[in-house]
């Protein structure tokens, strides 16, 4: 499976998306349009084995709610990120069984030696 999960209105997804091409017989699924499914959450963790770590700590409601001061389940980082797109941290890229979660340059230069090699 070759999928990319973003948010087409986030600059930081579309630069990354594009620095990544060719991307052939990808799939891109904008999360706003077509939300995630529990099905498809349940693969990123399968591969990430952590809810934590496809959360977004840097999403607007996470500080407008103060889910700092709360102890987080990974059960409550599953129910928020199905509940609410913007706790997903994106870009998410699979590649086979490879997972890449985030923006940062060692993630991003990760994902696209696996896309190309």
């Amino acid at each position: 499976m070759k999928k990319i999960y973003h948010l087409s209105t986030c600059s930081t997804c579309q630069r990354i998306i594009k620095d990544l091409q060719p991307l052939v017989d990808f799939e891109l699924q904008d999360i706003k349009t077509q939300p995630i499914t529990n099905n498809q959450l349940e693969q990123m963790h399968s591969l990430s084995n952590s809810y934590e770590a496809l959360f977004s700590k840097r999403a607007v409601l996470y500080r407008e709610r103060n889910l700092k001061e709360q102890e987080l389940s990974e059960d409550d980082f599953k129910s928020l990120i199905l509940e609410q797109y913007t706790f997903l941290k994106r870009p998410v890229i699979i590649v086979d069984d490879q997972i890449f979660i985030g923006n940062s340059k060692k993630v991003v230069e990760a994902a696209k030696k696996a896309i190309h090699s």
